[in-house]
Order: structure tokens, then C-alpha cells, then sequence
């Protein structure tokens, strides 16, 4: 029985499809890539999940996709579903991912906290701890999130900054593995389903940008007498909004990176315009959970609630992360948000859109 019959490749068949890869890669929209530099070390990790420790030299000869990440990002959750997508898909063709988490807030250099969300969100492939900022230095990195393609020979040939441009990005990765000389990818680009706070952000309505709590990085709060840094403060709310303005009411601490809530009852007012809204916000301890409840323009936001409330507007903060508490299914227009916490202790660290 010939090989044609067996069903087996020929010699001539293997060679039509190498020649078409060939052919394919030389005309391929991310062929000419410029070398960037050399990948820098990763020896700076403060610890690794999902994989031992991982070098430069072990990597050599696959093809390498550095993430920048931090769990409470909102843009780096966006474009989880193609990081993750391309790590199953590719991985038997050559390809590592590897996700360094680098922490923007002071739970996110708790390990136990990283490894939760690691496995809530389904982050399987390795993850570089860097809790001292060793290898966001040595790639003088400065956004979250950011991809680095690293060819076999451990060259960075390509980056990309925030959300977005997936197409290219995964062409690109296709062409460092057919330089590999991987035989086992086509040009098909993978399909995702992203949902929940992982799904694409309503560009067309969004016109509220993100915006922080804590004294340090701020902007548009309007509650009257302005912040009183790591001081109680009993404060109020104006009886009306401009977009984009904020305000606290209740009993609060507003610190450099968070406001602190010290008495039951306490509220956050925001004035929004955007699909979906957001809140990075944790609880005092491990094990301190605080009821809240959301209201939109005086009332519940019914189907506009997020995945973390339900359409009463009630939810529970049990730990440090990024809550969804609206998204609008209808046109989108300005909205008044408001929060109120059933319990004292929380910490509420910045608002994101979508």
C-alpha cells in the first residue's frame, strides 16, 4: 500500500506544503519584522504559578509571548480571552505565553490573592510574579497591557501596547512560528466568544474615562471641602452631578490610593456614560465581606445590573478585585451611579468603563 493510500503525507506532499507555507509566510502582512533587541532576563520573578521558574536560555528555540498584566485592569482583562485563545491554540506548535504579573495595587502583591484570580479567570499558562518590578525594568516597560513576540532565537521582533489590533497580533505570532519551522499552523485567525467583563468595551458610547479614588491620582471630586488625606471625615454629596464628577457621603478615610469607608452607610456617587461600569474595590480582611447596594438615577438598575450584582442592585465585596456592576443593555446615555455600603471596612480604589 502506497503512502497516498495509507492515508501518510509523501515526501512530495510534505514538500508542496512546506513550499506553500514558504510561499504564504514571504507575502504574509506581518512578514518584515525589524529585531527589537534581545529578550532580558527573567530571573527578577519573585516567584512563578502554573510552571517552574522559566529562563531566556531554557525558552530558546520557541516561539515567546511576554504579557504584562495585573488582575484589576480592565484593559488587560479585554484582551484575556485572545492571550488565552492563542496560548492553547499554539502550544503544541512551539509557542510559550508567559503572563508577568506585575502589581499596580498594594492587595495585588499578595500572592494568595494573584493565585485566586489566576484561577478564576483561567489563566493556565505560566506566570512570572514580579512583585519588585525587576522585569517590567528590564523590558522598560510602562503600560498594562503589553505584548512582547519573541522569535526562537530570543529576539523581540514585535509589541503592543493596550487593547486591541488581535488580528495582527496573532499574524504575527504565525510568522514566528513558521520561521520556527512549525509545520502545524494555517492562516485561519482564532474566533472568540468574550464575555462578561472580558468582552470588548462599547467604543461608540464610552465617554467616561478611568479614574482613580485615592488622593494621589484623582480627578473631579466635587463632594464640598474637597479630600482630607488619612483623616475621618464625615463627607457630602452636591445635589447634582457634572459628567465625570465624583463625590463621597458618609463617613470616609481617603488615602493615596483608595477611599476607606468607616462607618456602615457610606456612599459613592459617580456621574457616567458608558455601557458598562466598574469598581476595584476589597473588603478590610480575608474573611470581611461587605454588603452594597447599586443604584442608577434613584433606582435599581434592573436589567442593566452587572455580573456582580443582581437586578435589585445587590452584591457583596468578599474580595480584592475588579467588580462589574453595570451594564446597559439599551442606548446609552449620561447616568447617575450610586453605591451604598451595608458595612463598614471597604476600600474602593478606582472606576473603569466600557
Amino acid at each position: 500500500m502506497s503512502a497516498a493510500q495509507s492515508g501518510q503525507p509523501s515526501e512530495w506532499a510534505r514538500f508542496l506544503t512546506r513550499a506553500n507555507q514558504l510561499v504564504r509566510s514571504a507575502t504574509h502582512p506581518a512578514a518584515q519584522l525589524p529585531v527589537e533587541g534581545r529578550m532580558p532576563s527573567l530571573d527578577g520573578a519573585t516567584g512563578w504559578l502554573n510552571s517552574p521558574p522559566l529562563t531566556a536560555a531554557e525558552l530558546r528555540g520557541r516561539v515567546v509571548v511576554v504579557n504584562f498584566w495585573t488582575y484589576t485592569c480592565i484593559n488587560w482583562l479585554r484582551t484575556l480571552p485572545y492571550v488565552r485563545a492563542w496560548a492553547d491554540r499554539y502550544a503544541d506548535h512551539g509557542l510559550t505565553v508567559i503572563g508577568v504579573h506585575t502589581p499596580e495595587f498594594d492587595f495585588e502583591h499578595d500572592l494568595d490573592n494573584v493565585r485566586r484570580e489566576v484561577k478564576d479567570l483561567r489563566v493556565d499558562y505560566p506566570v512570572a510574579i514580579d512583585n519588585d518590578y525587576a522585569i517590567w525594568t528590564a523590558f522598560t516597560n510602562l503600560y498594562w497591557p503589553a505584548l512582547y513576540f519573541v522569535d526562537a532565537q530570543g529576539q523581540i521582533r514585535h509589541h503592543r501596547f493596550g487593547e486591541g489590533d488581535y488580528e495582527m497580533s496573532e499574524m504575527i505570532l504565525q510568522q514566528l512560528l513558521t520561521e520556527a519551522g512549525s509545520g502545524g499552523t494555517d492562516q485561519e485567525l482564532t474566533s472568540v466568544n468574550a464575555r462578561g467583563v472580558e468582552a470588548a468595551a462599547d467604543w461608540a458610547s464610552l465617554r467616561s474615562p478611568e479614574n482613580y479614588l485615592g488622593d494621589e491620582r484623582t480627578q473631579n471630586f466635587v463632594s464640598p471641602n474637597g479630600s482630607i488625606l488619612d483623616t475621618p471625615y464625615a463627607y457630602a454629596a452636591p445635589t447634582r452631578l457634572r459628567l465625570n464628577h465624583w463625590a463621597l457621603s458618609g463617613d470616609w478615610t481617603v488615602k493615596r490610593q483608595a477611599v476607606a469607608l468607616n462607618q456602615a452607610g457610606g456612599r459613592i456617587l459617580y456621574r457616567f456614560q458608558a455601557r458598562d461600569l466598574h469598581l476595584v474595590m476589597g473588603p478590610a480582611g480575608p474573611g470581611t465581606p461587605a454588603r452594597f447596594r447599586v443604584h442608577l438615577d434613584g433606582q435599581p438598575p434592573g436589567a442593566a445590573h452587572g455580573t456582580d450584582v443582581d437586578d435589585q442592585g445587590n452584591g457583596t465585596v468578599a474580595d480584592p478585585r475588579l467588580y462589574q456592576l453595570v451594564r446597559q443593555p439599551g442606548p446609552v446615555t449620561d447616568r447617575t451611579f450610586e453605591i451604598t455600603f451595608l458595612d463598614p471596612g471597604v476600600r474602593a480604589y478606582a472606576f473603569t468603563f466600557g
